[in-house]
């Protein structure tokens, strides 16, 4: 990863409460763990923002070195990475993602 684009997405990340890096738009998302994470952040009613990493190739490879995970989608809360689709739904069901969002003041 070049050193701008882990500026960009440090940038990014720094910039948004929570922040989903996903394939496709939150409209149309472009594939079923992106459009899983969408439902679970709209059910939580959490304000969020999105990059979708089709439109950029950088962004695309940039985010799974910037966070060594190697899946997309990503979820950032306050700076933080929390994870993929599979934990969010994990941290959905316990109740454990709403909780960390509400007391991010994310929520």
């Amino acid at each position: 990863m070049t050193d701008d684009t882990q500026a960009r997405i440090q940038t990014l990340v720094d910039a948004n409460d929570v922040l989903l890096f996903m394939k496709g738009s939150p409209l149309f998302p472009q594939c079923g763990f992106s459009s899983r994470a969408i439902a679970i952040l709209t059910h939580l009613g959490t304000e969020f923002e999105t990059v979708d990493v089709l439109q950029d190739q950088g962004i695309r490879q940039g985010i799974k070195e910037f966070s060594d995970w190697p899946t997309i989608p990503q979820l950032y809360v306050k700076g933080e990475f929390v994870g993929g689709s599979d934990i969010m739904m994990e941290m959905y069901e316990s109740g454990e993602l709403a909780q960390l969002l509400a007391d991010s003041k994310a929520a």
